[in-house]
């Protein structure tokens, strides 16, 4: 593997957004950057490829685990009152359509994982079409390993057979980033032969006397994919209602077990010392290690240890989020390769 120096296209800017790639930059600075990019030969190909099979196993097998000890849920801050809900969505086989592992990888040693992002992963957008384009553009003879716009595809196929109806609503907050990526998943669902309906996460509504959730149009929400994170819906108002409406939620309910980095404690412990694992564990590791809260998003409070913790709490939803649980990942030379 190697990281190589490249010349960013020409007007790349009006180049992606063209692509639905809206929220390139970021307070200034490029967030899509072409100025680099990461060489890889077929056997990297393959370990990388190998590895998200084997954790995603390693992963399914850690679910049954938790669901099998109850009390668990207290660390990952998932109330128990959700277990019965969690465990008939895990026991339906309920499909997921999508996640994403964020592996530290230096093309020498096994790939490691860092955190799965299993419920409302974004990077969706760049990784299945605008690198793929940028590739086309710059390397037209060169292949890439992607295959993530067919296999999104091919997912919604499946769903489609577990349907009621042949209406799938996708939701999004009003934020840009969120609705390019459900945006883009909407598409894939069409190709795929459903038909797609996008509504705004505060305009689903409830009919009380009929018990459903229903869109604008007082139509029956039946499914419907949410870029909305599980640990916000049941701590949502209307939570109480969401184990009887009858709507099916995608990702899965049991999804949230694997969203929480809780999950990374439980499978160190189930599986330690596996090439794909780094240490974890709900209680100090001797050496240096990074400290992260069980919930939080883009990488919001984490802490390097032993460097002392900001004495500042965290402004905004990730306050209320937080679990007063925590867990800690030993770094490794894999976890800080650039």
């Amino acid at each position: 593997m190697i990281r190589c120096n490249s010349n960013p296209r020409p007007n790349w800017q009006k180049t992606v957004e063209g692509q639905g790639f809206h929220f390139h930059t970021a307070e200034g600075q490029p967030y899509w950057d072409e100025s680099a990019y990461y060489r890889l030969n077929s056997v990297e190909v393959d370990v990388i490829e190998a590895a998200t099979y084997e954790l995603d196993k390693l992963c399914l097998q850690a679910v049954d685990h938790v669901l099998d000890h109850p009390e668990l849920l207290d660390q990952f801050a998932i109330p128990q009152e959700w277990l019965g809900f969690i465990k008939a969505s895990w026991e339906a086989d309920e499909i997921t359509i999508y996640g994403r592992f964020d592996l530290a990888y230096d093309g020498a040693t096994p790939p490691k994982l860092l955190e799965y992002n299993a419920d409302t992963p974004t990077g969706l957008l760049e990784a299945a079409v605008v690198q793929w384009n940028w590739l086309k553009d710059v390397f037209p003879k060169s292949d890439q390993f992607n295959s993530i716009h067919e296999r999104l595809i091919e997912a919604w196929k499946r769903y489609k057979t577990v349907m009621r109806g042949n209406m799938m609503y996708f939701s999004s907050m009003d934020n840009l980033e969120d609705f390019m990526t459900v945006s883009y998943l909407q598409d894939t669902a069409v190709q795929a032969g459903l038909d797609a309906r996008y509504i705004q996460c505060d305009d689903i509504g409830w009919h009380p006397a009929r018990g459903v959730f229903t869109d604008l149009d007082e139509n029956e929400i039946r499914q419907i994919f949410k870029l909305y994170p599980w640990e916000w819906i049941i701590r949502d108002q209307f939570a109480p209602i969401i184990t009887t409406s009858g709507t099916k939620w995608v990702e899965a309910a049991w999804k949230m077990i694997l969203s929480n980095k809780a999950i990374l404690a439980v499978l160190w412990e189930l599986f330690p010392d596996h090439p794909n694992l780094l240490p974890t564990s709900f209680e100090p590791i001797e050496g240096p290690f990074v400290r992260k809260p069980v919930l939080g998003r883009e990488g919001s409070n984490i802490y390097p240890r032993p460097t002392p913790a900001p004495s500042s709490k965290p402004a905004g939803n990730t306050a209320r989020l937080m679990s007063t649980s925590s867990i800690a990942n030993c770094r490794t030379s894999a976890a800080t390769t650039p």
